[in-house]
């Protein structure tokens, strides 16, 4: 009864293949403006990572040794390899089994690679117009921050998830006038969970759902009023309502990370990073100038593909002057 959503519809393909704030935009520069610079003159490095859940045939073992050998450094975790498959999108699982012994020998596995955890993916439904539900999806959430405690990671990534409820007066549920100030409580509820875990969690913007714009993501983050409450920015995510100047224009104070992935105009599914219509070479140079401390992390990526949508990212960093880390 229910189709796919757009991250399980990836992941299913990938697994078939292979197994502070500002109130207005900033202005305008061009691609070929020179990067941010830190003080000593040098260009600073930009982090660039991987996220996890399309490598659902892999052990973290075998991923960690895949990804080693090609250079990559830091992970987004979605726990979804064959001896970690925890993760659910816009839902929850029993995570029982994720002893802190356990989740501590995850981490190392990766760190004895000589790659760093960024984040953790949770992604739960947080919108969902049900109190039990939304509290028992809160609920899941700190459970995955007790997680990321023993895995000696901080940073988790949600959206605010999709629900779909008939409409009223034409208006979709996501921006019903109700679920504007339900989600801000949300946020808030999210907010002190942090606080009370020392995490801090990014939400991340997407045009069909709740946080529709990049003004639209903002105005959440500017209500909801907490350091412990960011943005992760994926502009392929808001590329049908917004350009490059306007998301990171609106969102360059609360941005901790960013997806590189992309997508072509008028199009509901994702690619790999440069197969859609997304200005990469500004898309860099951007996230360099405005948000230099935020890691790049590719998704929508698996074995058979992530090779090259790395060398298009390195490629890209490389031509606009900049160096991956």
């Amino acid at each position: 009864m229910n189709t796919l959503n757009r991250r399980q519809a990836i992941v299913r393909t990938a697994c078939a293949a292979a197994a502070g704030a500002l109130g207005a935009v900033l202005p305008a520069r061009s691609d070929a403006d020179p990067p941010a610079q830190p003080s000593s003159g040098e260009a600073r490095p930009v982090t660039v990572g991987l996220a996890t859940f399309g490598f659902t045939s892999l052990s973290n073992a075998q991923l960690a040794k895949e990804l080693s050998d090609a250079g990559v450094r830091t992970i987004q975790l979605f726990l979804s390899q064959t001896d970690s498959n925890y993760w659910r999108y816009n839902s929850r699982s029993d995570l029982s089994g994720l002893t802190p012994d356990r989740c501590r020998a995850i981490a190392e596995t990766y760190r004895q690679a000589g790659i760093a955890l960024h984040s953790i993916g949770v992604y739960t439904n947080l919108i969902h117009p049900d109190a039990a539900e939304r509290g028992a999806n809160l609920e899941y959430f700190e459970s995955m921050m007790r997680i990321g405690g023993a895995m000696g990671v901080k940073v988790f990534i949600t959206e605010a998830g999709d629900y779909h409820a008939p409409e009223a007066a034409g208006i979709a549920y996501h921006f019903r006038e109700e679920v504007w100030h339900r989600m801000v409580a949300t946020g808030k509820e999210l907010a002190t969970l942090a606080e009370r875990h020392d995490a801090v969690v990014l939400f991340e913007p997407y045009f069909g759902g709740f946080l529709a714009s990049a003004k639209r993501a903002r105005l959440f983050l500017e209500e909801v009023g907490s350091p412990r409450i960011r943005a992760l920015l994926d502009p392929a995510n808001l590329l049908e309502l917004n350009d490059l100047d306007e998301m990171i224009g609106q969102l360059g104070p609360h941005i901790d990370c960013f997806h590189a992935k992309d997508r072509k105009l008028h199009v509901e599914r994702g690619v790999p990073a440069g197969q859609g219509d997304l200005d990469y070479r500004k898309f860099v140079t951007l996230a360099a100038r405005r948000a230099p401390h935020a890691p790049l992390i590719l998704e929508y990526v698996g074995p058979t593909d992530y090779r090259q949508a790395l060398a298009h990212l390195r490629h890209t960093l490389e031509a606009v002057g900049l160096k991956a880390g």
